[in-house]
């Protein structure tokens, strides 16, 4: 409330500058171009007259910045005295804009969509070594964890209570999430960001898009685009636990007027906060493209390597007094390794002024796996035979086991957009990919040889999944008042055949057919505020192990999701503020129960009813050109409806069930806040005072305060300072201080347990704790 009333304040009308926006000899207005003051949260559209006004400025001296799609962007520098009306022409570009490749699956200015969009300068204030997540902590309704403690290796991104396997991917409109686990392992392209220009996060269902059902969000990424002369780059950083950096690009810039290439080289390694969590990743990023004036071919190639000490079981309760930092793996090599290559062909074609192709072919090949000690072991459970020695028949032995993912993905996207006249704009995209994964397990060394030989698989198990999708988008504009629809029809096979871990025949195939419909609605007032409201309906399949870990009669249903969106933005010279409500009502979600299915396995089951609701904010205020205060705020409640719980009993002989009503959602905080005070000291210093605050989360879906994280507060320092010297253009320097109060938090966790003799409740917590204050230093040199 005191940031509305203080920029109620600042609204105070003063002059007026209106901006005429044209294109061409006879100056033929644009509708649409968007209107910026440089240095300020302040943005307009221009009307279907060109013209954008911007109001409640100050007499003084403004840099204007223009922006069209197919158009080459125009900064003005105006003087302001009183009112003003400015004629500001665009020219074309003299290339096809590479907005177009991500285009078909991005909200735009005037969709009626729940949407944050990020770009490189955002981006670049924080990369110091620590993974995307952390990158996007301070959007709406965000909790990020890192399995290690740091922010480096294995990290995971909640958007709205919902977890990675919900939050849709896709790097320039390919999917990047794993088909079948559903999850986005971004250890496997460590320093991705330093090849990102922007990222537009949609909260929500979202437009359509291409790969898994954004239930909870969806990431839309687009690597680096044309910079037309050359340069080079060198980004090194140190930190806490060991942690070091570097990186290097490098860009030809435009060659004949045609052609460019960059490349990245990137390392990052790491102790980590979490005892012997080390990571060692190492990735590359090349691109080569050829620019006409109608047409765009780019390749990319991008590639990580990660080699990581496992942290994936957490710190037990018991041991967070004694020492948080504790990891209960020991063995040397207890490690997940994995090599992940990227191939991306994209080419877009400008067929006529109104009408735009795209199409891309896209091929990525991963392989690794994760080495295991496992002490006194069955020979059972790896199909081996039992040892005699000296009369004594041995049924167990220690060993070292290696479990294998051998996986292709490989498929097309496509999209054809005609703006059929100023009011109509239609689209119609897609995609069809298929993957293959290969998991098998080998013994690689054991006490006792047994029968078997080093390296035998003693499980293999073969997976297809086939993906079809297909959408139309329309979207209709009159005066201020817009609307669109969007429908997508998708198709899903899926099947395997082989023995999985526990050597269980597996032999399913399902076949789903989702259909999932968006309509939307939005209005914009005489002062450039905006008012939307959206409906969608989405559709997800169950992940590989609810189906390896059940039978066909024990199969959960896919989930469904109907979801509604409201908001209202509005933008004013020292202010940026959008406020939105929305409700997402489940139907089947899929969660854990502790129940047991016909085939003895714990796995997640469908609920009934459930919902999440809530109120986010997200503004930024300016009081002072040297001064700017970004916050959001993300209010929810995220109920399951009729929930009944499976507990074991203790002798493991049956289970329990205990009901509950309206229970909390696990891993889905009430209140989720951040803040940053940015302070420019002078042209080349920069401090930034950066808060985040989330509320209890509970590990289980009982609302039992025993089983749950703490709420948390955190702070970080950040300093800034740049400069030029001799042939380097920009010399960069950051200090980012985390956590710098030391709290002990943990972000994410889990729990399971059992019930005694005596009926009382015995529950086993576990918890990732993340690092107390820590900092990273950064050197960036560009020439």
């Amino acid at each position: 409330m005191a940031l509305l009333c203080a920029c109620a304040v600042m609204a105070v009308a003063q002059h007026a500058l209106t901006v005429r926006v044209t294109q061409g000899e006879n100056d033929q207005v644009l509708q649409g171009a968007t209107v910026q003051i440089v240095g300020t949260p302040y943005v307009v559209q221009t009307g279907k007259d060109g013209l954008a006004k911007l109001q409640n400025l100050r007499q003084g001296k403004y840099e204007v910045l223009v922006t069209f799609l197919g158009y080459e962007a125009a900064t003005r520098s105006i003087v302001l005295e009183s009112d003003l009306v400015e004629n500001i022409r665009l020219a074309p570009t003299v290339f096809l804009a590479e907005e177009v490749i991500v285009q078909a699956t991005r909200a735009s200015e005037n969709s009626a969509t729940t949407y944050r969009n990020i770009d490189k300068v955002q981006l670049e204030k924080n990369n110091l070594g620590q993974d995307l997540p952390y990158l996007l902590d301070q959007t709406p309704g965000v909790v990020v964890s890192s399995d290690a403690g740091a922010g480096v290796g294995y990290t995971g991104i909640r958007v709205r209570g919902s977890d990675p396997t919900r939050v849709n991917v896709t790097i320039n409109g390919v999917p990047l999430n794993n088909p079948e686990s559903m999850g986005t392992f971004l250890v496997n392209l460590p320093d991705f960001v330093s090849s990102v220009d922007n990222i537009q996060i949609q909260r929500g269902v979202g437009t359509s898009t291409n790969g898994a059902g954004a239930f909870g969000a969806s990431l839309n990424i687009q690597t680096n685009k044309l910079r037309s002369e050359p340069y080079a780059e060198l980004d090194n950083s140190i930190g806490s636990f060991q942690t070091l950096k570097n990186t290097v690009r490098l860009g030809t810039g435009l060659i004949g007027e045609q052609f460019s290439f960059d490349g990245r080289l990137s390392q990052i390694k790491s102790d980590g906060y979490i005892d012997r969590a080390f990571s060692d990743l190492k990735s590359f990023f090349l691109t080569g493209a050829w620019h006409g004036k109608n047409s765009l071919l780019r390749a990319n190639v991008f590639s990580g390597k990660e080699r990581t000490y496992q942290a994936w079981n957490g710190v037990p309760e018991e041991m967070l007094a004694i020492n948080r930092r504790y990891n209960e793996f020991t063995y040397q090599d207890q490690t997940d390794n994995y090599t992940q290559t990227h191939y991306q062909l994209h080419f877009s074609q400008a067929l006529s002024e109104k009408t735009h192709l795209n199409a891309a072919v896209h091929y990525t090949r991963g392989a690794g796996y994760y080495e295991e000690f496992r002490e006194d072991d069955n020979f059972q459970r790896y199909g081996l035979s039992d040892v005699e020695i000296g009369g004594i028949t041995i049924s167990s032995t220690d060993l070292v086991r290696r479990r294998w993912l051998d996986n292709h993905f490989v498929g097309l996207t496509y999209s054809l957009g005609h703006q059929v006249s100023q009011t109509l704009g239609l689209t119609l995209g897609g995609a069809y990919n298929e993957y293959y994964g290969g998991h098998f397990g080998e013994v690689i060394w054991a006490k006792y040889a047994s029968d078997g030989q080093l390296g035998d698989r003693y499980y293999e198990d073969d997976a297809v999944k086939k993906d079809f999708n297909i959408f139309g988008k329309a979207e209709f504009r009159r005066d201020q008042l817009a609307f669109y629809a969007d429908l997508q029809y998708r198709r899903v096979i899926y099947s395997f055949l082989g023995y999985d871990r526990n050597l269980v025949q597996l032999d399913q195939t399902d076949y789903l057919n989702f259909f999932n419909p968006k309509i939307g609605l939005s209005y914009r007032f005489a002062d450039q505020s905006q008012w939307y409201a959206s409906l969608a309906l989405a559709h997800k399949e169950p992940i590989r192990d609810d189906y390896v870990e059940s039978s066909i009669t024990s199969r959960p249903r896919p989930e469904q999701l109907y979801n509604l969106e409201t908001g209202y933005r509005i933008s004013g010279n020292k202010y940026r503020l959008g406020a939105n409500i929305y409700g997402m009502y489940y139907k089947d979600q899929l969660i854990i129960t502790g129940e047991i299915n016909d085939v003895g396995e714990l796995i997640r089951q469908n609920v009934p009813r459930s919902y999440r609701a809530g109120l986010e904010l997200d503004a930024q205020w300016q009081p002072a050109r040297n001064f700017t205060w970004s916050a959001t705020a993300a209010f929810s409640e995220n109920k399951i409806l009729d929930f009944t719980e499976y507990v074991d009993l203790h002798d493991y002989s049956g289970q329990h069930s205990i009901t509950y009503d309206r229970t909390n959602i696990a891993m889905s905080p009430d209140f989720v806040g951040s803040s940053e005070i940015a302070y420019r000291v002078s042209p080349s210093l920069e401090l930034a005072w950066i808060s985040k605050y989330v509320s209890r989360q509970y590990l289980d879906n009982t609302s039992a305060r025993a089983r749950s994280l703490d709420p948390f507060f955190v702070n970080n320092l950040r300093i800034s300072y740049t400069t030029s010297y001799l042939a380097a253009k920009q010399i960069g320097f950051t200090l980012l201080v985390n956590n710098i109060f030391g709290t002990e938090y943990s972000s994410n966790g889990y729990t399971w347990g059992h019930l005694n003799e005596d009926g009382s409740r015995a529950y086993y917590n576990y918890y990732y704790p993340q690092a107390t204050a820590n900092f990273m230093l950064g050197m960036q040199l560009k020439f």
